[in-house]
């Protein structure tokens, strides 16, 4: 397993464990660096209008179009980081 790699799922379990819930926009760049970095650019249909929350999460990832996996991993690191000094 590359180092990029262990570090990226360390990053995720240290999500699940942070100090206080993130805003929703936070969140959303959370789950978008997530998406990005584990499957690669947003795929299927964008969902309906009235899907608030799955729009929202689509939209996030859509927006990393191109951006790739290992950029992607990484900045989902640096984020996770970042969120545990500051959430305390």
């Amino acid at each position: 397993m590359s180092d990029l790699k262990a570090r990226f799922e360390q990053a995720l379990a240290d999500s699940k464990q942070l100090p206080a819930k993130p805003d929703n926009q936070t969140l959303l760049q959370i789950y978008s660096l997530f998406k990005q970095g584990s499957v690669g650019d947003a795929t299927g249909e964008r969902p309906g209008m009235m899907d608030f929350v799955g729009r929202a999460k689509f939209d996030a990832w859509a927006a990393l179009k191109g951006k790739g996996q290992d950029a992607a991993q990484q900045a989902y690191i640096d984020l996770i980081e970042s969120l545990k000094t500051s959430l305390k």
